[in-house]
């Protein structure tokens, strides 16, 4: 019996001492001067013949390891490879390591100078998250490197740095964001996957991808935008994906609360108070904005109220959820749009005086991450929307006056909701990682649209007359949209890299309801009035794959190209409204088409930032608009339909430098930033089985787009001068020059120039500015129906001044 205990005594003592005879290494990596946590940094132990993967925080771990000496290499792309010993002489041995010097700085470039000002954009790391962007056109705007007027969110100001953008500036109040690129319609950034956070933000990503919401400047973290490779993991939009990276709460601090409060030309006034902080496992962030105007035309004040909250928690190690709610309402009186001879005369004239339009926008979505380990991760975020939209007045042509009869009403509803699942896993092949990212989604939308009569009155009367039987349409929209969606990063060396992909697609997309169609006399009785019901349902699924490629060259140089398959599903809410100056054809179909990107991008001496590159996008079956005349009245109106294919060739060019850093010292607190920001485009249908539209120009591109300016900085004072141009187009598939009722004609080129300013004192930050330095009379856009119809005349002059406290 003595014996045996003796035994297991002896066993037990034995295991318990050689068990202690093991450790492990853990510790957090850190990139560039800034000491960033470097996320996704390959920790190889040479040794033991073992690779480990650090998290988005930097942080790692082994498994246990025997006592003893090891080599620790730290790789991570866009900086040189790093080694240390490492001895293991405890249970566990921790360290914070900062990795050398970039060597490849090419992944993402961000600058913050010893003036404490921040650079203005940065390019994205090839993994940012659970999202890949190595191989592809991408660019970061950095907000707090903007200056620039954030309470009207200046587009023209924040996406100065985004070559081949065409900005519609047609909503002094900046309630809207328009912007299209190469070639692509500017409405409400139909042509991006829009997103916040990640999840979408549109009326419907199918049916209705236009975008009522922005979130406000002050609340934005980031702005990431990725050309048209992004439809292999984001979906078919061939602008690309748009996403919006809201603010958090600020690490290590409990509480910080921010105020700012703005005032402006026409009676701007904007409140913007946000309250964030990190307490252990939980951070959070909260805004709320109440802005308010009169913009510089009568007929054209705006109340606006927007709100978010976002919340996350730590479970634990391995598991974090987040919970993100967003509102939005407001209230805008539309001017109308004018002639062209009424531009000319006085472009701050309004015709209408009864038109209004209101938004009701409620995103919520949930987001949970869990950490399989150092090298795998999963991301499941579930989304949802609840929103409408309504517009009313007279949509009359503007050469005709309004007769104060009953007005137009158009309202929409959306419920959407879906889920977005990404997993993501780095490995390693002959001790150089690799990444692979599989993904899934599932989305459901349900729109009702509806139009009818509303009362004759002036006010903002959002009701119909006759609900139950309604003058014009009513009808459903649902939708159903499963995606799988794969990519892999195969780094065949330290500086060549192949990024292929593909993406399944199945969509299914409803039209049900009911129209009427009523025809007056002369005298105004009525001829014909009837309702047709209307049953529309298109099934289908496909394949889309694309690859990129990245070269590097040496330090400072950078090849990439990408071949991008994209698809876009044809808008069935815009199938039904009645609008006497814009018509669908019944038989629309899908476009279909593929991006191609080349170009080189890099720095120099950490002092100049570039990225040059060619393009051609091409766009099959493609939709747009051509003038036909009603047979019955023999009025003008714009016909949308499948008019033919084109191809959009370009070259798009940035170039930012520091000249103080080049002709004095790196160690000065002055900085001296010049940019130069430009694109050449060429845009043409070809293939058009009508003769009229061969080899004319894609409306909506500006062949010339030219932006250029200075920020001048020193310790926590900077001031910012641009210089916008952007040359005349036409606003129609026919390049028709003008027409009386203004809908269609060219766009004229115009210069713009602005002056912003900014000073951090203590708590304190002041910002001020004048837009539209010389009070340039110009315009963006030609409206077919809300807001104008007609042309709508950007703000002229006007000034910006913003107070901020942070606590």
């Amino acid at each position: 019996m003595n014996k045996i205990l003796f035994l297991f005594l002896f066993l037990f003592t034995s295991s318990f001492l050689f068990g202690q005879n093991k450790g492990v290494i853990s510790g957090t990596v850190l990139e560039g001067e800034n000491n960033s946590k470097s996320s996704f940094c390959s920790v190889i132990i040479k040794e033991a013949n073992r690779a480990y993967y650090t998290n988005e925080q930097g942080f790692f771990k082994t498994e246990k390891l025997a006592y003893g000496k090891y080599t620790v290499i730290f790789q991570q792309f866009g900086y040189k490879t790093c080694s240390s010993i490492i001895t293991i002489n405890k249970p566990e041995v921790s360290l914070n390591y900062r990795i050398e010097a970039p060597q490849y700085v090419l992944d993402e470039v961000l600058v913050k100078d010893k003036n404490d000002s921040v650079a203005f954009s940065r390019r994205m790391k090839a993994i940012e998250g659970v999202m890949i962007s190595q191989g592809k056109k991408n660019e970061v705007i950095v907000m707090d490197g903007v200056v620039a007027n954030k309470a009207t969110n200046s587009g023209r100001q924040i996406y100065s740095r985004i070559p081949g953008l065409n900005i519609w500036e047609s909503d002094g109040a900046g309630i809207q964001l328009g912007i299209g690129g190469r070639g692509l319609n500017p409405s409400r950034t139909s042509n991006f996957n829009t997103r916040q956070n990640g999840y979408d933000i549109s009326a419907d990503a199918l049916g209705y991808p236009e975008s009522y919401y922005t979130p406000p400047s002050e609340a934005i973290k980031e702005i990431q935008l990725i050309r048209g490779a992004a439809s292999l993991q984001f979906g078919t939009q061939f602008g690309g994906l748009l996403n919006f990276v809201l603010n958090k709460g600020p690490k290590n601090k409990k509480m910080e609360l921010t105020a700012r409060q703005s005032i402006g030309s026409f009676n701007l006034k904007n409140t913007f108070v946000s309250l964030g902080g990190d307490n252990k496992r939980l951070n959070y962030y909260a805004y709320y904005q109440n802005k308010s105007g009169d913009d510089w035309r009568p007929n054209s004040g705006f109340k606006v109220h927007t709100a978010g909250i976002n919340i996350r928690r730590h479970l634990n190690e391995k598991n974090s959820v987040r919970i993100e709610l967003t509102k939005m309402f407001y209230t805008a009186q539309q001017p109308g749009g004018l002639t062209d001879l009424q531009f000319q005369m006085d472009p701050s004239e309004s015709f209408r005086n009864r038109n209004w339009f209101e938004v009701d926008w409620n995103l919520a979505a949930l987001h949970f991450d869990h950490e399989f380990n150092s090298s795998s991760k999963l991301n499941s975020r579930f989304f949802g929307l609840h929103a409408s939209r309504k517009a009313l007045g007279f949509l009359g042509q503007i050469n005709r006056i309004d007769l104060l009869e009953e007005r137009d009403f158009i309202s929409g509803e959306f419920r959407n909701f879906g889920n977005e699942t990404r997993f993501l896993h780095i490995y390693s092949v002959n001790d150089v990682p690799w990444a692979l990212l599989l993904g899934a989604r599932y989305y459901q939308g349900y729109n009702l649209s509806r139009q009818g009569l509303s009362t004759d009155g002036d006010g903002p009367d959002f009701y119909y007359l006759n609900p139950n039987n309604l003058e014009g349409s009513s009808y459903e929209f649902p939708s159903k949209n499963i995606s799988l969606f794969g990519e892999n990063i195969f780094n065949i060396n330290e500086k060549f890299s192949i990024t292929p992909g593909v993406r399944f697609e199945y969509i299914n997309t409803r039209a049900e309801g009911t129209y009427r169609d009523i025809i007056l006399n002369l005298a105004g009785g009525v001829v014909f009035d009837t309702n047709y019901t209307d049953l529309k349902e298109n099934k289908r699924s496909f394949i889309i794959s694309g690859v990129g490629m990245n070269y590097k060259f040496n330090d400072t140089l950078e090849l990439y190209a990408n071949f991008s398959q994209n698809y876009r599903s044809i808008n069935f809410t815009d199938m039904q409204i009645q609008n006497a100056n814009f018509k669908i054809d019944p038989d629309l179909q899908d476009e279909k088409g593929f991006n191609v990107d080349l170009g080189l991008r890099g720095q120099i001496i950490n002092k100049l930032n570039y990225d040059v590159s060619v393009f051609m996008l091409s766009y099959g079956n493609r939709i747009g608009t051509t003038i036909q005349v009603d047979p019955k009245w023999y009025t003008t109106y714009q016909y949308r339909t499948n008019i033919s294919s084109s191809i959009t060739k370009g070259v798009e060019a940035m170039i930012e430098a520091d000249l103080w850093k080049f002709v004095f010292t790196d160690t000065s607190k002055f900085s001296l930033r010049p940019f130069v920001n430009a694109s050449l485009i060429d845009a043409r249908y070809i293939n058009s089985e009508e003769p009229a539209f061969n080899n004319k120009k894609v409306e909506l591109v500006p062949p010339f787009n030219f932006k250029t300016g200075v920020t001048l900085a020193y310790k926590s004072f900077s001031v910012s001068y641009q210089y916008s141009f952007t040359q005349s187009h036409f606003s129609d598939a026919t390049n028709s020059q003008q027409q009386a009722n203004a809908v269609n004609g060219i766009i004229p080129a115009y210069s713009i120039m602005d002056l912003s300013l900014k000073w951090r004192f203590k708590l304190f930050q002041l910002e001020t500015g004048l837009n539209n330095l010389t009070n340039e009379m110009y315009f963006t856009r030609r409206a077919t129906g809300y807001p104008g119809p007609g042309i709508i005349p950007s703000s002229a002059r006007n000034y910006y001044v913003t107070i901020q406290m942070t606590i």
